[in-house]
Formats: C-alpha cells, structure tokens, sequence
C-alpha cells in the first residue's frame, strides 16, 4: 500500500512504525472474514481492510469526523485479524497510533468523555473500585438493568494463600478489577503453584497493567503505570524470580507489549525487554510442570473459552485445554472458537449494545455441549460472559484448585 502522509503526520511519535505497517497491507480482505464487528455490521468501515484505510486517509489529511472516530471505537482490538493476515501486518499497533492522534483532534462527546474518565479513574484503582462493587452489589436489585449486568450477584471470596516457603519462586501481576471481581484466581493460582514446589512472591507495588489507561485516549498514563510495574518488580527480578506470572490474559498480552511501547525510553528500554520476556501467562507455567502432586479428581465437563488475549494477542490458542483434559476434565467442543466474546476490556461499557450480541453468540456456542461450567482465562471474560446469569464462569485454575485431593 502506497502512502503519502502530511507532515504534520510525520511529525507523530510513531509516524514511521504507522508509514510501515500501512505499506505492509496488500488489502486482500482475508482479515475480515473473522472480524467480530464486520461480521456483525457488514460495514466495510467495521472490518480491520476499512480501518486501515481511514487511519491512512487521516493521516494523509483527508478531513476525519467524529463517524471516523466511531469506527475505531468499534474495533475490540480482539487482533483476529492479525491470525488471519497472510502478511503479518501489525493492526493493533497501527490502531492504537490512529486512535491516539484522532483523539487529539476530534472531541469525543460530553457523555463518552465522561465515561472513559470515570473508567479510567476507578477501574485501575482497588482502593475505589472494590468499595464501589460492593456498595453496587448492595443496591444491585434496584439498578438499571444495563448497569445491573455489570455488577455479579455473588463473588466467591479468595481462600487463603500459602506462605512463600520454596526455593522457586515468581512474581505474580495481582491486577486492578480482577481483585475485587476474582479476588480467588490469584489465590487459587497460589496453592496450586504451592503444590507443585513453586512460591509466589507478593508485589503490592505493582498495580495496573496501564491497558485501562492506555486503551481509553490516556496512552502516557498508561506507559507510566507500565513504569511504576518494572520499578516494583525490579528488585525481585535480580534477586532470581523466574517468571512474571499473569492470571488475566488480557494483562499479560499488554505487559508482554512492555518491550515494544518502552523501546525508545533510555531509562525503561532495557529493563522493559527483561519484564516482557519474564511475563508468562500461567498456562506456559504449569504445562511444564509435572502435574501428578496435584492429584485432581475431575468429575466436571467443561467448555473453555479461549480469551483474544491468549490466542490473538499472546499466540496460545490451544495450551490450555490438554492441560485439563491430562487433569481429567471432560471438555465440549465450541464452534467459532477464534471469535470475540464482546469483553475486550473495557468495550461491553463503552459499546454495550455490540458487545451483547457478541456475548450472546459466544454464550450460544459456548453452552451447546451442555458444560457444567465454562471456564476462561481473563477476568474480563468471565465477568462479561457471567453478566448472562447463564451457566456458571469462572478461571479455569479455580476449577483445577477445587479438584485436587
């Protein structure tokens, strides 16, 4: 794809990343026959080929509207489309510069601003946002019922997490919402590691990704929650942890991405690599690990819902299901298994009218086996798939924790 960008463009931060990955699109379309959005809308501006084109027009100067800005409002970021391109074109990279330089010249509506502040101010933060869920939870039978799906009727407390006691130890990203939506994951996560002779070392420095931030129009806030991350983390990675391990695959897609957004900061470049290269999700963990110490009786069948984040993002479609069937689990098959469940982060808030209809199919599919429990690997999943009050969500490491003798 040919380019002529304004010089105004060229003066961007990332102008010759945009200018290279636009060049890499042949604009064969492949991408849209597993865009979510297209398949949905059947607009070509709603697939990643339309996209593409109106970010190159923008930054050609051909004049951009807010109806441009909604398009990429609608994109999930699910980054199907990078599994299909046959030329490995970097979408999700380009998205994010085109979003970053519209929002500087396109003001979003009162309403949106608003929302996309509030996200970003309470999400991340466990000191408000925990008090605000329960407070919800409180009042939840009088609420609307498009602020009612959000909030679970019920949240299993965390059990209690064993003492570091072994000579292998990790990190763990400990999250922001997941807390207080899943506070049991992590310490699931724990006493299984714990089983297996592997410590968790606790970090309470280290708090949000930065993807909340960054995905919502704030992209430096986001790079310095990124920062503060490496800072907390640091000491401990000298001091010999193995791995960074990340329960919420959305998380560990972004903090893998550590490298590639900090590579030209002189401070954070290096460090930044070493973060993203410790960064495993807990599947890469525990399928190197001999599983027999667990010694789980499974008597569930389940359907697993593989996150975006894992199989796009991450590129680890398929690692967790012999994980579980080894374990015992009987699993269901599901039809469509590459398309989004509409979550993708903060998108069933912002865009809750697709996001439901996505929720909907995926649900559909994910139910047709009849599973006892669908199991996921992102918090943001299994609060966005349990807001059905269909069949029970949950991490899939809470079910292998509740089965071990």
């Amino acid at each position: 794809m040919q380019t002529n960008l304004t010089e105004k463009a060229r003066k961007l931060p990332r102008a010759e990343e945009a200018e290279s990955i636009l060049r890499s699109c042949v604009h064969c379309g492949f991408c849209n026959a597993t865009c979510p959005t297209y398949q949905l809308l059947g607009d070509e501006r709603d697939g990643p080929r339309g996209r593409i084109y109106l970010i190159k027009a923008f930054l050609e100067g051909e004049a951009t509207t807010r109806e441009t800005q909604l398009h990429l409002d609608q994109c999930l970021s699910c980054r199907n489309c990078e599994t299909t391109c046959p030329s490995g074109v970097k979408y999700h990279n380009l998205l994010d510069i085109g979003r970053e330089a519209m929002a500087s010249e396109i003001e979003r509506p009162l309403q949106q601003r608003m929302l996309r502040s509030a996200l970003r101010h309470v999400v991340p933060n466990p000191v408000i946002f925990n008090p605000l869920l329960k407070a919800g939870q409180a009042v939840r039978t009088f609420m609307p019922a498009a602020v009612k799906d959000k909030i679970p009727a019920k949240l299993a407390p965390g059990k209690p997490r064993p003492a570091p006691r072994h000579a292998r130890h990790v990190l763990i990203l400990e999250g922001c919402a997941q807390q207080g939506l899943s506070p049991n994951t992590n310490a699931a996560t724990a006493r299984v590691l714990d089983r297996l002779g592997i410590s968790i070392k606790p970090i309470s420095e280290a708090g949000c990704c930065g993807a909340v931030d960054y995905h919502l129009d704030a992209q430096q806030a986001g790079l310095d929650r990124a920062r503060r991350n490496i800072d907390a983390w640091w000491p401990a990675v000298e001091n010999g942890a193995e791995a960074i391990i990340q329960t919420a695959s959305g998380c560990g897609a972004f903090v893998k991405e550590y490298a590639h957004l900090l590579r030209d900061d002189p401070a954070y470049a290096e460090k930044a690599r070493k973060i993203s290269a410790l960064a495993l999700d807990l599947v890469e963990v525990l399928e190197k690990e001999d599983l027999q110490p667990l010694q789980v009786k499974a008597t569930q069948t389940l359907a697993f819902h593989c996150p975006c984040t894992l199989q796009h993002a991450q590129k680890l479609g398929g690692r967790v299901e012999p994980i579980l069937r080894k374990l015992g689990f009987s699993l269901t098959p599901v039809a469509d298994a590459h398309l989004c469940c509409g979550s993708a982060g903060s998108y069933s808030i912002t865009q809750p009218v697709l996001a439901k209809q996505l929720r909907d199919n995926k649900l559909n599919a994910l139910e047709a086996g009849k599973p006892d429990t669908i199991v996921t690997a992102n918090i943001g999943c299994q609060t966005h798939l349990g807001s059905a009050n269909r069949t029970p969500v949950r991490h899939w490491i809470e079910v292998v924790e509740d089965a071990i003798n």
